[in-house]
């Protein structure tokens, strides 16, 4: 599925209260530091990961709506 120009994603570090959006996963964990702690509340994938499989249907439902 391509969307292009549809979404964009945004870096939480990157926002000024970087807390108030925590991530909902982790992704690439494979080339992350090895002193990078992530915890274990938030699921941990070594490189990206199957949509269909972790997106509540409500959201795989917004994303296959930007096709159009």
């Amino acid at each position: 599925m391509a969307v292009g120009d549809k979404v964009r994603f945004v870096r939480v570090g990157t926002l000024d209260e970087a807390q108030r959006m925590p991530p909902d996963i982790h992704i690439f964990t494979s080339t992350k530091q090895p002193w990078l702690e992530l915890g274990t509340k938030t699921p941990v994938h070594p490189e990206f990961y199957d949509r269909s499989e972790l997106w509540p249907a409500e959201s795989l439902t917004r994303f296959a709506a930007l096709e159009n």
